[in-house]
């Protein structure tokens, strides 16, 4: 019989003690490789790696983000009047100044018609979410209806409202065929805010209807097949399955309601330039700054509001926090 053919094959590695546990002669050895070219170990450098992924959006953030604040910060404590090339420390007289002047926090009442005008921005979003979420008839063309506002530029829709609301504009003709009279809608200090405040509504519902449509079809098909195996009809599903695995983006949607409630700016500054009561916070700030020359007193109520948001925040993190939904 002839002996057995190995050439071609490669025998097998014989199994090595761990590294640790060799001499420094032979761990130099291993080190080294069969070619006996020394192995870099980068172990050490797996740290820096993240890093350099990180440096460019950290640099923007300090760029755009924390060195604005810094400087509007130092600002406020200032007299500058935004033009003149030089600046006088006054301290902590600009605050003293917003929170003597009662005046200067009255307009911070309009924010209510715009918070309660989120709340109902995110309930019909919920409802509209839900329902495009199941197969419904056309469903697609609905979401493109209802989400077709948000891409429009605020300014655009603030023209396109001063034709609407204006006296025999369009909704006092579709209201005249109902019997209901004319209406002052911009011009009536009582109906001014709630107008604005639905013009807000119209425009950000569509992206919050977007944000609980995708957290919605995150959700695994088998609990509505299990739900509906128990009787369970489409508000029991909303209420036991689809509210609890959406609170997360709930709770950032109401985070986002609270803060744009505060600092809304466009729609009633293209529409009515804060006249007949509907002056906000940031439209009396910026009136501060380049009607008054007064960017020093502009800039604390700006820290001011800053202040604010972040504290509600906090306040809406600690009361309510997130919770880690299980979807099985």
């Amino acid at each position: 019989m002839s002996a057995p053919r190995t050439a071609g094959r490669t025998p097998p590695a014989p199994d090595l003690p761990p590294l640790d546990t060799l001499s420094a002669p032979a761990r130099t050895a291993e080190q080294r490789g069969p070619t006996g070219r020394r192995r870099v170990r980068r172990h050490g450098y797996r740290w820096f790696t993240p890093w350099l992924y990180l440096a460019a959006p950290l640099a923007f953030l300090v760029t755009f983000t924390c060195v604005p604040v810094v400087s509007l910060f130092s600002y406020s404590l200032t007299d500058w009047d935004g033009l003149s090339p030089t600046s006088h420390y006054v301290g902590l007289e600009n605050y003293t100044e917003l929170f003597t002047r009662p005046q200067l926090f009255r307009v911070f009442w309009v924010s209510l018609f715009y918070l309660a005008g989120s709340a109902v921005q995110i309930c019909l979003a919920l409802y509209f979410a839900t329902v495009l979420s199941f197969n419904t008839r056309l469903r697609n063309l609905f979401k493109g209806i209802l989400f077709f506002p948000y891409l429009i530029n605020g300014v655009a829709i603030g023209f396109v409202f001063l034709y609407f609301f204006q006296p025999g504009g369009t909704l006092d003709t579709v209201l005249h065929w109902f019997g209901a009279g004319p209406h002052l809608w911009l011009g009536d200090p009582d109906l001014v805010n709630t107008s604005l405040a639905g013009v807000s509504v119209w425009r950000f519902m569509g992206l919050n209807m977007v944000l609980f449509i995708g957290a919605i079809q995150s959700i695994p098909p088998d609990l509505y097949e299990a739900a509906a195996l128990d009787g369970a009809n489409r508000w029991q599903q909303f209420r036991h399955i689809i509210a609890p695995s959406i609170r997360p983006i709930i709770s950032l949607s109401v985070i986002l309601a609270v803060s744009g409630a505060l600092s809304v700016f466009e729609i009633p500054f293209v529409m009515t330039g804060g006249a007949n009561n509907s002056q906000t916070f940031v439209i009396q700030t910026i009136k501060l700054a380049f009607n008054f020359n007064k960017t020093g007193l502009a800039s604390a109520a700006a820290v001011v509001l800053l202040t604010f948001v972040l504290l509600i925040t906090w306040m809406q993190r600690a009361l309510f926090p997130d919770e880690r939904v299980e979807q099985s």
